[in-house]
């Protein structure tokens, strides 16, 4: 199949996949009388049918064709115009034309198609072998109406084809993307799991000070890179998988995972004061390191962007069949722009040097909450900042 001939195919598919056009054709023939009615592609070497009713036995069928020489619409498409013929006999333009006698018949209609680019696309015409009366306003103005109706139809097909194909590259591209992101997170596991590990072995047997602060350094620097990692890996599951899992184990104590967090993170900021308070007073059904890891990458933001000479607060509540968890850092108010896209993934607002990360720890933490049936809410004024997660305490 050449190349035009693929594109005569799309053509008739696309007419043939507006639904009005069978109803198009049948009105134009009982409204004018005439026996045969077409929509035909027409180009300059080609007229092909792609949609035909044909009451007079014409014998033309979709994708059929005729030399695009022999036809009227050979001239309509150069000219742009449409031709009107009640009785060839007795119009003087037609009367001694070739094509009527050619094929036949004595009235003849034919409306240009203009794509919504201005480009010629083809005509809708009809014909019979008997007289009509087709040159009055309401017969032209129903064909350049159902012309221009063909038009947006075939506009809009293209659009939508258009839209398809842009969406479907959007996609591999979005998946490649992600399949590298989660290939390579991955990846740095291992050799971060080495760094850690050669890290905390240095601190036990450094013989200096100095060598201890270097090895601490650099414990901290993995602690960091492996909260990305995670937030990278949550982030490539999101997006390829069916969104954040949930594994819950009765036996976890969410207290002592929460204590855990944060001491990791006191190591981490050791010139910062997180305070605590406890109001567990259910029990809490939920997956006990997933909040960890929640309560880390808010803690991790809240260190980042709280003043420095101001604590943190964490603060746990279970009441009511309800568990909240809020982390409060004094500072800065957010902006309503960047409120806007808080928990977007590779959102990170407005940050400092040294502050810059990947933007995926508050849409991790969201993801969390939303596993859990619940939310984070988030208030801030000139005053403070505080983020709260929002979970029933007894789901399963």
């Amino acid at each position: 199949m050449t190349q035009l001939s693929a594109n005569f195919e799309a053509d008739i598919e696309a007419i043939s996949s507006i639904p009005i056009v069978p109803t198009i054709l049948d009105v134009v023939c009982r409204t004018t009388g005439m026996g045969f009615a077409a929509i035909a592609r027409v180009t300059e070497d080609k007229w092909i049918a792609c949609s035909v009713k044909d009451d007079i036995l014409f014998g033309l069928l979709p994708g059929g064709e005729l030399q695009v020489e022999t036809t009227i619409c050979h001239e309509i498409r150069q000219s742009g115009e449409a031709v009107v013929i009640d009785h060839v006999d007795d119009d003087p333009n037609f009367c001694g034309h070739p094509t009527p006698a050619m094929y036949g018949f004595q009235s003849y209609i034919s409306m240009p198609i203009i794509r919504r680019d201005g480009s010629f696309f083809g005509t809708l015409c009809a014909i019979d072998p008997r007289p009509a009366k087709l040159k009055n306003p309401e017969t032209i103005g129903m064909f350049k109406l159902f012309s221009e109706l063909i038009s947006f139809h075939l506009n809009s097909i293209e659009q939508l084809q258009q839209a398809e194909a842009k969406l479907l590259e959007e996609q591999k591209t979005a998946e490649l993307r992600e399949q590298f992101i989660a290939i390579l997170g991955h990846d740095l596991r291992n050799p971060l799991g080495a760094i850690s590990t050669s890290a905390q072995l240095l601190v036990r047997i450094a013989p200096d000070e100095r060598s201890v602060r270097i090895a601490n350094i650099i414990q901290d620097a993995s602690y960091r890179m492996k909260g990305l990692i995670e937030n990278i890996l949550d982030f490539a599951r999101g997006r390829l998988g069916d969104g954040i899992s949930l594994q819950y184990d009765p036996n976890l104590s969410l207290e002592a995972s929460i204590l855990q967090v944060i001491a990791e993170m006191q190591a981490v900021w050791p010139n910062r004061n997180i305070e605590t308070e406890f109001r567990l007073t259910e029990q809490v059904n939920c997956d006990t390191k997933r909040i960890a890891q929640l309560l880390s990458n808010l803690l991790s933001n809240a260190l980042t962007h709280g003043k420095k000479d101001s604590p943190v607060k964490v603060l746990t509540i279970s009441a009511d069949g309800e568990f909240k968890l809020s982390v409060i850092n004094y500072g800065k108010k957010i902006s309503t722009e960047a409120m806007k896209r808080l928990f977007h993934p590779f959102s990170r607002g407005e940050v400092k040097p040294g502050q810059e990360g990947l933007g995926l720890g508050l849409y991790i933490a969201s993801e969390i909450a939303i596993a859990h049936g619940g939310n984070i809410d988030v208030t801030s004024t000139s005053e403070e900042t505080c983020f709260t997660l929002i979970i029933p305490s007894n789901q399963l």
